[in-house]
C-alpha cells in the first residue's frame, strides 16, 4: 500500500497546521493496521507514529536526560498505574550507567510510537506485564552507552586509558586521584558519539539490581498529594462532561429531550454522540444533575436482552453440541492422538466450570481531558494504550496518529481497563471537545456507575473437561471445550491476536499447559459466540479462568487417585519434560516454605496451585478455613520465577496485590445481567475484598539469570486456583462455579 500524505522523512507534509489529514488518509492508516497491510519496510510503530513532531532528544538519546548537576532522569514510555514500574525501569539505567540512585528521577515520556514503541507489542502501550521485559535490553544499552560517553570524555580530558576509568554513583574517577561527577563532564560527554553496541555488565557484577535499595520513585509524590491524576486537572476555562449511556449493551439512541437538562444551572450544552448523550457543564455536579434531567428513548432491537443465566445456559448447550450459533464455529487449539471414544466409563473424570463477567473496578474510574481545535488535539490523562488512543482520536479530528499530543499522568489503577481496543472513553472525550471546539479543555468524567454498567468486562466463560486416566491415575486422554466471547475478533487487534479463528486470549493457560504436554491424547477446542456485551482483557486475561480449570481438575484427579496434590504435580511435570522444569522448581519452593505436609490447627487446610502466564511461573499455597460455610484465607505462600529480579520489594508487592485482586474475584466478583442490563453499579453490589479479609502474603523469588518476565499479572490467577483446591481438601467437593461466595 501507499500512503500519499507522508513525506519521505515520515513527517506529514503540512505537520503543525490545524488542517490535519483527510478522512481517507487516516482510514488508510487504520485499514493498514486492521488488515495487516503495511508499506515495505514500514512497521505498526511507523504508521502509529506518522505525524509525530520532531524532537531533539539530546546527546544521550530519548530515554536519558542529565541535568547540569549530574542528576539522571529516565524517561518512562509506559504508564504508571500503581504497579511501580518507575523503580525497575530506573534501576536498569542506573545499574548500567553507574548513576547515583538516590538522585535519579523518572518522568513520563511523550507519546511517540516511532521512538517509544513497546518492543513486544510494536506500538506504544503498557500491558501484558511487559513494561520491564520489553525495556530490559533497551534501557541497559542506553545506560551502558551513556556511561561509555562519560568514560571517554574523562579519559580524553585526563589523558589516561579509558580502561582505567571507574564510575560509581555518578562520579567518574581514576586511580591517580582525578575525579569528576557527571555534571562536570556533561559538556564533554555530550560530544562523544555513543556506541551502538556498548559492553553490558555481567549480572554477577550488579550492585543495584536485585538489592533492597531499589524502591519506588513515586511514593513521596503519591503520599503527599503532589502526584497528578486526571481528576486533579483543572485548566483555565475548563468544562466538565458526562455521558448518558444506553441501559443495555447494543442499544442505540432513538430520541432525546434535553429541555429540562438545559434548565439546570451550570449546564452549557447537551448533544448526541455515537455512544449516547453528552452533557457539558461548568462542573461535575451540574453535569450529573443535567444528565439526570434528560428524557431518553433507546432502540433496543439489537441489544443484549438475555440474563446471565440465559447466556450461561446457551454456553452449556454449545459445549454439549446442542446449540451451534451461526456467528462462529469450533476451532481446535491442541490436538494429538486419537481422542474418539475415550471418554466413557468409571476411569473418566468429568468437570464443568462457569465464570461470570468481571468488572475491572479500578479505584479511579475512567476520565480524560481533551482539547480540540480543527485537527489539533491534545489529551491529558492516565494513558495506557497511547498508540491505540492516538489512532482513535486521529479518526475523529482527521489528523495523523502521531500528531495527537498526549500528556500522560498517573492513573489510579487499570487492570487492563484504560487500554481499550476501541479507546471508548478517550474517543468520547475527543468527540465532545471537538463539538465544543476552540481548544477549550473538556474533562470527561465517568462515574463509578458509568464504569460498572457501560464499561468493558472480563468475558463470561464456560469450560467442559473430560479426562480419562491410566492405571496409575494420571491423564491418558484429555478433552477440553471452552466457550467464551472474544473481544479481539472484528477489531483492529484481530490481525495480531486471532490466528486460525482462535483468539489467543480465550485459550491461554490451557494452550501450552504442562498437563496437556504430559497427556498422550488431547482434543481441545474453543467456540467464541457473539454478544453485544463489551468485553476486554482483565488482569491476567485468559489465565483468570484457565488456571482454576486446569489446577482444580488436577486436584480432583489427585484425589481420585489418592495421591498427594504436590506429589501428583511432580509426576506430571516429570512426564512433561524440560518444559515444566520451572513449574517444578516453584512448586518445590512454595511447598517447602509453606510447610506442605506438616499438620495445621483444626479446621485449617492447604490448597496448592501452579500456573505460568506472561513468561513467569508462580506457585502458591494458601491456608483456608471454612467459617459459617464461607472460606477464610489467612496466609498465602508464593514462589515466583520471573527471571532477573530487578526490584525485589516491588515484585513482592505485585504478588501481594495480585493475590488479593484474584482472591477478591474468586470469592465475590461477578457482574450479572438481568434482561441484558447490568445489576451491579458500585461497590455496594460489586463486592470486593476488605482489609480484614486480606491474607498475609509471603513471597519467595526463585534465583534466575534469565531476562525479566512479567510480575504485574501472574500472581492473580494462581490464588483463584489454590483457593478452590483448599475447599476441595476441606469438603471433598469440587468448585464448579464462580464466585465461590454467591450473592
Amino acid at each position: 500500500m501507499y500512503i500519499k500524505h507522508l513525506a519521505p522523512t515520515g513527517e506529514p507534509t503540512e505537520r503543525g497546521s490545524d488542517q490535519g489529514a483527510s478522512r481517507r488518509d487516516v482510514l488508510v492508516i487504520g485499514a493498514a493496521l486492521v488488515g495487516g497491510s503495511l508499506m515495505v519496510g514500514c512497521s505498526p510503530a511507523d504508521i502509529m507514529g506518522a505525524g509525530a513532531p520532531k524532537h531533539d532528544f539530546g546527546a544521550f538519546g530519548p530515554f536519558i536526560k542529565i541535568g547540569a548537576d549530574g542528576a539522571v532522569t529516565v524517561m518512562n514510555k509506559h504508564q504508571e498505574m500503581g504497579q511501580g514500574n518507575h523503580a525497575g525501569l530506573g534501576a536498569i539505567v542506573a545499574e548500567e550507567m553507574d548513576a547515583d540512585w538516590s538522585t535519579l528521577k523518572v518522568e513520563q515520556s511523550a507519546a511517540n510510537a516511532k521512538v517509544y514503541a513497546n518492543s513486544l507489542m510494536g506500538v506504544q502501550g503498557t500491558g501484558g506485564s511487559t513494561a520491564i521485559a520489553n525495556s530490559w535490553m533497551q534501557l541497559r544499552t542506553a545506560g551502558a552507552a551513556a556511561r561509555g560517553m562519560f568514560v571517554q570524555a574523562a579519559a580524553a580530558s585526563w589523558n589516561v586509558p579509558a580502561s582505567e576509568i571507574l564510575v560509581k554513583s555518578g562520579v567518574v574517577s581514576h586511580p591517580s586521584g582525578k575525579t569528576a561527577h557527571f555534571g562536570e563532564l556533561l559538556a564533554a560527554a555530550a560530544k562523544v558519539t555513543p556506541s551502538a553496541s556498548p559492553t553490558l555488565k555481567d549480572p554477577k557484577n550488579f550492585t543495584l539490581i536485585g538489592t533492597d535499595r531499589v524502591r519506588r520513585k513515586d511514593s513521596a509524590a503519591k503520599s503527599t498529594g503532589q502526584a497528578r491524576y486526571t481528576q486533579d486537572v483543572y485548566l483555565p476555562d475548563m468544562l466538565t462532561a458526562v455521558v448518558a449511556h444506553a441501559p443495555r449493551f447494543g442499544a442505540k439512541l432513538k430520541t432525546f429531550d434535553a429541555t429540562e437538562a438545559r434548565k439546570v444551572k451550570g449546564v452549557v450544552d447537551v448533544f448526541a454522540i455515537p455512544t449516547g448523550v453528552a452533557v457539558v457543564a461548568e462542573g461535575v455536579y451540574a453535569a450529573r444533575k443535567g444528565r439526570d434531567a434528560l428524557k431518553l428513548d433507546w432502540d433496543v432491537s439489537k441489544a443484549e436482552t438475555r440474563s446471565s443465566a440465559d447466556l450461561l445456559a446457551d454456553y452449556h448447550k454449545i459445549a454439549k453440541g446442542e446449540l451451534t450459533p451461526a456467528d462462529d464455529k469450533w476451532a481446535s487449539f491442541t490436538a494429538k492422538g486419537d481422542a474418539s471414544g475415550k471418554f466413557d466409563g468409571a476411569d473418566v473424570l468429568h468437570a464443568s466450570y462457569d465464570f461470570p463477567y468481571l468488572a475491572h473496578a479500578a479505584m479511579e474510574p475512567m476520565n480524560c481531558v481533551a482539547q480540540v481545535k480543527g485537527a489539533k488535539c491534545k489529551l491529558t490523562y492516565g494513558a495506557q494504550g497511547h498508540s491505540l488512543d492516538q489512532m482513535a482520536a486521529a479518526t475523529v479530528v482527521l489528523n495523523l496518529p502521531g500528531a495527537i499530543e498526549i500528556e500522560t499522568l498517573f492513573a489510579g489503577g487499570s487492570f487492563g481497563r484504560r487500554s481499550s481496543i476501541d479507546s471508548d472513553f478517550v474517543v468520547e472525550a475527543v468527540q465532545i471537545a471537538k463539538h465544543v471546539g476552540k481548544f477549550r479543555p473538556v474533562k470527561l468524567v465517568w462515574t463509578r456507575e458509568d464504569d460498572m454498567t457501560a464499561g468493558r468486562y472480563r468475558p463470561m466463560a464456560h469450560h467442559a473437561v473430560a479426562v480419562k486416566v491410566d492405571k496409575d491415575g494420571y491423564p491418558a486422554a484429555w478433552r477440553h471445550r471452552v466457550v467464551i466471547q472474544s473481544f479481539a475478533k472484528g477489531t483492529m487487534m484481530a490481525s495480531m491476536m486471532v490466528k486460525n479463528n482462535i483468539d489467543a486470549t480465550t485459550v491461554e493457560g490451557v494452550l501450552g499447559s504442562p498437563y496437556l504436554e504430559a497427556t498422550p491424547v488431547v482434543d481441545a477446542q474453543v467456540f467464541t459466540p457473539h454478544s453485544p456485551v463489551t468485553t476486554l482483557w482483565w488482569r491476567s486475561v485468559g489465565a483468570t479462568h484457565a488456571a482454576p480449570v486446569m489446577e482444580h481438575t488436577i486436584d480432583q484427579l489427585a484425589a481420585r487417585a489418592k495421591i498427594d496434590p504436590v506429589a501428583y504435580r511432580r509426576e506430571l511435570y516429570r512426564r512433561a519434560g524440560p518444559a515444566a522444569a520451572r513449574h517444578l522448581a516453584v512448586l518445590n519452593l512454595a511447598a517447602e516454605k509453606a510447610g506442605w505436609g506438616t499438620p495445621l490447627a483444626d479446621g485449617w487446610v492447604r490448597g496448592v496451585a501452579v500456573h505460568e502466564s506472561f513468561g513467569s511461573v508462580v506457585a502458591n499455597v494458601c491456608e483456608v478455613k471454612l467459617v459459617d460455610g464461607a472460606p477464610k484465607v489467612r496466609k498465602v505462600t508464593v514462589a515466583v520465577d520471573c527471571g532477573v529480579a530487578i526490584a525485589r520489594d516491588q515484585i513482592a508487592a505485585q504478588m501481594e496485590g495480585g493475590t488479593c485482586y484474584g482472591l477478591s474475584a474468586a470469592l465475590y466478583g461477578a457482574v450479572t445481567l438481568k434482561n441484558g442490563a447490568p445489576e451491579q453499579t458500585n461497590f455496594d453490589t460489586y463486592r470486593a475484598l476488605r482489609f480484614n479479609e486480606a491474607p498475609v502474603v509471603e513471597t519467595h523469588i526463585l534465583p534466575s539469570a534469565n531476562a525479566p518476565s512479567g510480575v504485574g499479572e501472574p500472581g492473580t490467577p494462581v490464588i483463584m486456583a489454590s483457593l478452590p483446591n483448599a475447599i476441595l481438601a476441606a469438603t471433598g467437593k469440587p468448585v464448579s462455579s464462580f464466585p465461590i461466595v454467591q450473592a
